[in-house]
């Protein structure tokens, strides 16, 4: 007889690209259906009756396509025809009858499996109005390691105390994911949090009021964050490393918290500080701001005794640069179980410390086992080898505080200053105009135009002439210094080289800040009361936490340009039917990510069930 079928088209391995419609056809023959079927790409199910001698058997056959070619292979013996007849009290036909309605099932449950998903795609239907298909989920990612660190434990226990009605750990979460993805203010965060598979369902004006709520408990949140970071990794708290940093505003009148003070970046604008601490690990501990026209020098007490209090942390070493070497830091670090590693600028020491520390002689090879002194007009720095060493000497410092005093020498480092400084020197030439006069002035103390010097000619105590020339005598005062580094520290039975290595660590509370300021666009703050720029930067604070633990899962085998790139491009589209197709491109990096987090979202197609399944688990830890 003529069967009827509706033969849906599916997704197609041996054509280049995804194509889906509807088709109704008419065959008159059987065969004409299982081949059309397997040519689509579908597998096809059949069975064969094998007739021997005195039986005959009954065989579920496979037919499919394999490298173009079709083929069938035996995927289950049923038996013999007679026995089968007397186990199910059936006649012959009865039991061909069933052997092919079980095939037809066996065919159906296997391109269920295989096959997916079928999108009913039309040419002649029109998008959704205002439906964004394109969604990211690269968030995923952060999301796994937001929820790691119990935030919506915090965010819960903030609720019980406040009682609001919207969702505190929604927006927060929506808040971190957007500065890392796409840092912009408030309002836009909002809006791109709409780009997420996972939609907010609170309204702009929540937004506005949870930041007085997180600006409130910062002091707590930092806290709980510290102890649940453990569950991911050991903190490495025996050495934490403590710097500052300030942020302009782009206004014109200051206020009780936004103060006129020393810009960073030379803004003639009012500031706030921030002052940061971070583990030995380069992961953020806890932070703090204070008003724009504060001495940084003032900052770290505060934020040091919380961190004692609130983090339990009594025994460590404390590690900054030298504009944070004051006397009252020093000595709050020299009591209990704390010590201090602070880097020592020579031209503040005494003359007499100064001119010990940069004479020649005296110095010791680090890694060397010869305790012979050196002199380091006698080594040959011409020689490759030589430019790779480091050499080092210490003196005792007793005024103010007892302490050591660490210099060191690094050829490698020397070179490097020398060009700098021929640069400079350069550029304070093109500063100078041909007749002799200063183009413009500069105050900048590391501007080019330090070496630039005003020469005058008198006559009876009247300037009659004056032109300005480089200053010979500044470049070589600035030469002495070439290639030399130096530490105080009180700790007094730590050997010189692992004391070395504590410091040299200092660029990466460095990287924060940068990348906080470069890619997490902290600023411009688009906020104008104290408590919503504190709970701005509360997020960003979060936002550099959980990019480090990522960093970190990664083994920091990637910069951050690829790794932000890599999850702000990762995006799916909504077919608005059965599931999302992956629309970025599969690189060593997705493929790492996919890996340490033990969930994929780059197959050619997700169901929608297990795109809930993938969301699910990364809220569930």
């Amino acid at each position: 007889g003529v069967l009827q079928f509706k033969i849906k088209i599916i997704q197609k391995a041996s054509m280049r690209g995804i194509f889906f419609c509807q088709y109704f056809l008419i065959f008159p023959s059987y065969f004409i259906v299982s081949y059309v079927m397997i040519l689509l790409g579908g597998i096809y199910m059949r069975i064969n009756i094998n007739k021997t001698k005195n039986h005959e058997f009954v065989y579920v056959i496979k037919d499919f396509y394999n490298n173009g070619f079709r083929t069938s292979k035996i995927i289950e013996k049923l038996g013999k025809i007679d026995e089968l007849c007397i186990q199910k009290n059936m006649s012959r036909d009865e039991v061909v009858a069933w052997a092919k309605n079980y095939a037809k099932e066996l065919t159906l449950k296997e391109n269920q499996e295989k096959s997916d998903v079928i999108i009913p795609f039309s040419p002649d239907k029109i998008i959704d109005f205002n439906y964004n298909r394109k969604l990211n989920c690269g968030y995923l990612f952060l999301q796994d390691i937001y929820y790691q660190l119990k935030l919506d434990n915090i965010c819960r226990n903030i609720e019980n105390k406040y009682r609001f009605k919207y969702h505190l750990d929604s927006i927060l979460s929506d808040l971190v994911y957007s500065r890392i993805l796409f840092p912009s203010s408030k309002r836009s965060s909002y809006q791109k949090a709409f780009s997420f598979l996972e939609h907010p369902k609170y309204d702009l004006h929540d937004v506005y009021r949870a930041l007085s709520v997180l600006a409130q408990s910062s002091d707590y949140i930092q806290a709980e964050l510290y102890r649940n970071t453990h569950h991911i990794k050991s903190r490495n708290t025996c050495t934490l490393y403590y710097d500052c940093t300030n942020y302009y505003f782009e206004i014109e009148e200051d206020d009780d918290f936004r103060k006129y003070g020393k810009s960073k970046e030379n803004r003639p604008n009012p500031i706030i500080g921030m002052g940061l601490m971070m583990d030995g690990d380069g992961i953020p501990l806890a932070f703090d701001l204070y008003e724009g026209n504060k001495n940084e020098q003032t900052t770290l007490k505060p934020l040091e005794e919380r961190i004692i209090k609130d983090f339990e942390l009594s025994k460590f070493i404390y590690c900054s640069d030298a504009g944070l070497a004051s006397k009252t830091n020093k000595n709050f670090n020299s009591i209990q179980d704390r010590a201090y590693i602070i880097t020592q600028s020579l031209k503040k020491l005494k003359k007499d410390d100064k001119e010990a520390a940069l004479k020649h002689t005296g110095f010791l090879e680090i890694g060397s086992s010869s305790s012979k002194r050196i002199n380091l007009d006698d080594i040959d720095f011409h020689d490759q080898s030589n430019r790779n060493k480091l050499f080092y000497k210490e003196i005792p410092l007793e005024k103010p505080i007892s302490e050591r005093l660490i210099i060191t020498y690094s050829p490698k480092y020397a070179i490097y200053q020398k060009r700098i400084r021929e640069k400079q020197i350069q550029r304070a030439r093109n500063m100078i105009q041909k007749d002799g006069k200063r183009k413009k002035s500069r105050k900048n103390p590391n501007d080019p135009a330090r070496f630039i010097e005003r020469v005058t000619t008198n006559e009876n105590g009247e300037i009659i002439e004056e032109h300005y020339a480089i200053d010979i005598h500044k470049i070589k005062e600035e030469e002495k210094y070439d290639g030399f580094y130096a530490v105080t520290t009180n700790l007094e039975d730590d050997d010189i080289q692992s004391i070395l290595e504590i410091s040299e660590r200092r660029w990466q509370i460095e990287e924060c800040f940068r990348i906080m300021k470069t890619d997490f666009k902290a600023r411009p703050v688009y906020l104008t009361l104290e408590e919503h720029i504190q709970a701005h930067f509360l997020t960003c604070f979060m936002s550099l936490i959980i990019y480090k633990l990522l960093a970190k899962k990664l083994e920091n085998r990637y910069t951050v340009n690829e790794i932000l790139k890599t999850l702000r491009d990762m995006e799916v589209v909504d077919t608005q039917y059965t599931g999302y197709i992956p629309a970025y491109k599969r690189t060593e990096i997705t493929d790492e990510l996919h890996k340490v987090f033990g969930y994929r979202t780059d197959f050619e197609i997700i169901s929608k069930k297990k795109m809930r399944n993938i969301i699910k688990n990364t809220k569930h830890k």
